[in-house]
């Protein structure tokens, strides 16, 4: 019996020995469609493909017949760099609008700036928010710190040009999944400590904030699902190299090793319950919560991760949708 076949023995008794929350029903149907664009384990040999699979819809296709209009801008990231912004705002709004800056998902190695869009884009016509999506810089190519410097950068930016980008100073929100989660958690630490731009609320959808990979979840979702234990490895050595998992990991990296979390803008918190990501997501609450601040949290049950983007006509997506919609509305709604 080769190597490899022992392993892959010895993986599925472990997941046959771990208790688990089972997939809801309706998103259990959708898994075998999803593994063929995503599969379960990501491995660094599988990053090229994922580039391909995960790539956005163009904005054209994304905006549709919606009454909305968009722009590419050149800003300045991280030593300089020239990064690309897509700027989307509603045809009909008038006047300085409240600001989103927006972080795509893609486990730090892939997705562009219109992964996982369309959800956003939907505040631009309900809200009349004036939505920006970046292009930041990929690990493995570009580690740790330039994925979350180039991100902060991008606050920066279009906090000094609130005026010529119609947003208003006052109600200027970031928001992120997965990875873009992590970064957008982290971009609001650095925000604080570095007497940046001031937050009305960050929007973190299952995000990715622990390197360490040491939660019940992340054991109990292995080979399985979205985004498993390997992939996660696979996303944080991409970032942080051999100082994945070790004491000197920034907490704008990884924002689960902050010890501060004081004087954060109000938070909103989304997870599945059967992905790995849910402890870690609770956890960041929970921490929020004892620190004096304000957090909203939901944890879906039978959620796999990302489960409102791969699978949105579900009932739990819609769920989910409509929830983030509400708590979106009360803190940038006129």
């Amino acid at each position: 019996m080769s190597e490899h076949t022992m392993v892959m023995i010895r993986r599925l008794d472990r997941r046959a020995h771990i208790d688990r929350p089972a997939f809801d029903p309706e998103l259990r149907a959708s898994l075998a469609v999803v593994g063929g664009m995503f599969p379960p384990t990501i491995t660094p040999d599988l990053i090229d493909f994922m580039r391909l699979s995960y790539a956005g819809l163009p904005p054209d296709a994304l905006i549709a017949d919606r009454p909305i209009q968009y722009e590419d801008r050149v800003f300045d990231g991280y030593g300089g760099y020239g990064l690309t912004a897509s700027v989307f705002r509603h045809k009909r709004a008038s006047g300085r609008r409240p600001g989103l800056l927006f972080v795509h998902s893609g486990g730090l190695m892939f997705g562009d700036r219109f992964s996982g869009l369309d959800r956003m884009i939907d505040f631009v016509e309900l809200l009349g928010v004036i939505l920006v999506s970046i292009e930041y810089r990929l690990a493995p190519e570009h580690s740790d710190p330039y994925p979350r410097e180039d991100v902060y950068a991008a606050l920066e930016w279009m906090a000094s040009h609130a005026e010529s980008l119609g947003v208003r100073s006052d109600r200027l929100m970031i928001a992120g999944a997965s990875a873009g989660g992590g970064l957008a958690a982290g971009a609001a630490l650095a925000a604080r400590d570095r007497d940046g731009p001031r937050l009305c609320g960050q929007l973190l959808d299952y995000p990715m904030l622990d390197d360490r990979g040491l939660t019940k979840s992340t054991l109990q979702f292995d080979g399985m699902g979205v985004w498993d234990r390997v992939s996660n490895e696979t996303g944080w050595t991409a970032l942080l190299g051999e100082a994945r998992g070790g004491p000197d990991v920034s907490p704008y990296a990884a924002p689960a090793r902050a010890t501060d979390l004081h004087d954060l803008p109000p938070a909103f918190l989304d997870v599945g319950s059967a992905e790995i990501f849910r402890d870690e997501t609770v956890a960041y609450a929970d921490a929020l919560w004892n620190a004096g601040g304000q957090a909203e949290l939901h944890v879906w049950p039978g959620g796999f991760h990302a489960f409102d983007i791969f699978a949105p006509h579900t009932a739990l997506s819609r769920g989910m949708i409509e929830t983030r919609r509400a708590w979106m509305s009360r803190i940038l709604g006129d």
